[in-house]
């Protein structure tokens, strides 16, 4: 799969509510920016609406040259910092990107984000949209929910899986 990246995807952290904004800006800089959303239903006193909410909040990935283009994201509006250990910012491989793009493409199977890893057995998904993804079960009736953990920005996504299409890893 060609995400037009020949870099390196990051995350950057940025400010509370701005990661629309954010990902806007730095594609007006030219920079190759992914935001996962997700539509979720708001209610308010008087209605109810589907908006387009961040998967992650706080989160935008940015594929750059880090030598050359880091700048040019630290520089934009919104942005706090990229997200790494101590001032090294961790590399978001490609492989999390692509599972991410597949995550918000199957809007039905996704179901909320989650902060840590639950306990459960590991498995791999053997087909469908999120084949090759490897996470940790949480049964739930007649479907079970994997979680996706995300080691480079430490957030899991859950989402609904047949019980057929798992394997069990060791």
């Amino acid at each position: 799969m060609d995400n037009g990246c020949a870099q390196h995807w990051y995350a950057v952290y940025v400010r509370s509510r701005y990661e629309k904004k954010v990902h806007q800006w730095l594609e007006e800089k030219e920079l190759t920016a992914f935001l996962p959303l997700m539509e979720t239903v708001r209610q308010w006193s008087d209605r109810k609406k589907k908006v387009q909410e961040p998967l992650f909040r706080g989160y935008v990935f940015v594929c750059i040259d880090m030598r050359k283009e880091h700048v040019k994201v630290l520089d934009t509006e919104g942005v706090v910092r990229f997200v790494g250990i101590g001032r090294v910012p961790s590399v978001v491989g490609e492989r999390d990107i692509e599972w991410l793009k597949t995550l918000v493409h199957e809007p039905d199977a996704l179901h909320r984000t989650v902060d840590s890893m639950p306990a459960g057995r590991k498995v791999r998904v053997l087909a469908g949209p999120f084949r090759g993804m490897e996470g940790v079960v949480v049964k739930q009736g007649r479907q079970e929910r994997i979680v996706v953990f995300f080691e480079s920005i430490m957030q899991g996504i859950e989402v609904s899986i047949l019980p057929d299409l798992l394997m069990t890893l060791k």
